[in-house]
């Protein structure tokens, strides 16, 4: 007589096999059609799991509930590869570890819509479903306000949209294709970092492999839009305090260095021999801090007035700061869209704040970075700078850069999925900052403005 208990777990361990064998196939299948992929489709084990709704990831397994992995590959073997490559691409671009305090039924949504719309470019047999109108349609909106469709950027977009519930549950099961459940598991969280350096360094692999490739032979247009998507990740988050102090000089002013002065001995001195310190404070400091300067803000039809407001909300914040200011500064802000519209010169803490407050746009026409860099050079010709050491150029990217390096330091500050950066000659800096966080930023310095009320900030 067989025994049910042996003839259940052998069903159970046939289940199981068949199922490896569906998402090693699936693998393999994604594998031969993209080579590049390769240690980012192997970085993955499978778990069964009936108590999972779906199919889902965690970083370091795939965990599936069979019946839906057979639902899946009964539909055809396109969708258990589409779900892979969706899981994967979750990885990469690090959805699971960069929620945040972002609303999770939104970023679990946006999510969605960036990866389906990356395999949705991929023209490969294996994964190719024609998009339906509706998500087609999705994807021109979200377009037309964004440069590159990152999980981030349709984040604020959907925010935006203010869709109503009926709407919100039309988007979610037009893209639903894997559970999110587990990215959130305690067990899950304990291992974010490790999960977070693996998948970072696997992105980084990604870029070097597929920029190798792409010099070697023709690269397809689907390789080109995926490509600029892990370069989009992979650039660096800067602080933007720290990236400023590029741009400083090293100036001796008087004042009381703390740091060169050692209290043992100057009180030992007041004990023992009255009043008399043996040793003085140095009353003078060596210090970073921002002198001439220049801020070239794009004001073409492209830019976002808002952002251009927000980012020289930031950069007061930060140029405000005791350790950024000499007591004479001079610094260039210019107005500039395919010609140089103003040029305001700040040399007081005072006329920063009027600025500040005082801050219209000025142009909307094209783009040509060229007449902002001839006029600084007129200036330093002229001998309006003691020393320029940088030049800072908030703008999209779109449009004529100069071919010939300045003699000074040069930034282009890009709004992260808002920009593109193909053109950025060598000689230049490119830093990118995210739209939240100069949002953040402008919260922040409206709180210390109330702090502190001889303090104006617009």
């Amino acid at each position: 007589m067989t025994d049910p208990t042996r003839a259940r777990q052998l069903d159970e361990l046939d289940t199981v096999n068949l199922c490896v064998r569906i998402l090693t196939s699936a693998r393999n299948e994604l594998y031969l059609n993209m080579h590049f992929l390769d240690l980012s489709l192997h970085s993955l084990g499978y778990e069964a799991d009936p108590a999972m709704p779906t199919i889902g990831t965690d970083g370091f397994v795939i965990r599936y509930n069979p019946d839906h992995l057979f639902d899946l590959y009964r539909r055809g073997r396109v969708y258990v590869n589409r779900a892979y490559l969706h899981m994967v691409f979750h990885c990469l671009f690090c959805h699971m570890d960069t929620c945040g305090e972002r609303a999770a039924g939104y970023w679990n949504l946006a999510c969605d819509i960036a990866m389906e719309f990356i395999i949705d470019g991929l023209y490969r047999k294996c994964v190719h479903v024609s998009p339906s109108p509706f998500r087609r349609d999705i994807y021109l909106r979200l377009q037309r306000k964004l440069e590159v469709l990152t999980a981030e950027g349709i984040y604020r977009r959907l925010q935006e949209m203010e869709l109503t519930e009926a709407q919100y549950r039309r988007l979610a099961e037009e893209f639903l294709v894997d559970s999110h459940d587990l990215w959130d598991e305690e067990k899950t969280r304990k291992q974010a970092v490790p999960r977070q350096n693996r998948w970072n360094d696997n992105r980084e692999k990604l870029q070097t492999r597929m920029e190798s490739m792409s010099q070697e032979e023709s690269q397809s247009e689907d390789e080109r839009n995926l490509m600029e998507q892990v370069r989009a990740e992979n650039r660096e988050r800067y602080d933007y305090k720290r990236f400023l102090r590029k741009f400083a000089v090293l100036k001796e002013e008087t004042r009381v260095d703390d740091d060169a002065f050692d209290y043992a001995y100057y009180t030992y001195g007041m004990e023992h021999y009255g009043n008399m310190p043996l040793i003085e404070p140095l009353e003078s400091k060596e210090i970073f801090r921002v002198e001439d300067f220049v801020i070239v803000v794009d004001t073409s039809m492209s830019c976002s007035g808002e952002l251009v407001r927000r980012f020289l909300d930031e950069t007061y914040a930060v140029l405000s700061e005791s350790e950024s200011y000499f007591k004479k500064i001079n610094i260039h802000i210019i107005q500039c869209d395919d010609q140089v519209r103003s040029d305001e010169r700040i040399t007081s803490r005072e006329q920063m704040e009027q600025y500040m407050r005082d801050f219209t746009i000025r142009g909307k026409g094209g783009t040509d970075f060229r007449p902002a860099f001839e006029y600084v050079n007129g200036l330093r010709a002229r001998g309006e700078f003691t020393k320029l050491r940088g030049l800072l150029y908030f703008t999209d990217g779109k449009g004529i850069y100069p071919v010939k390096m300045p003699p000074y330091d040069t930034a282009f500050v890009f709004i992260k999925d808002q920009y593109r950066d193909e053109s950025v000659p060598a000689w230049a800096m490119k830093l990118v900052l995210d739209a939240e966080d100069l949002a953040e930023e402008k919260q922040e310095a409206r709180a210390r403005k109330e702090a502190a009320p001889g303090v104006t900030i617009a």
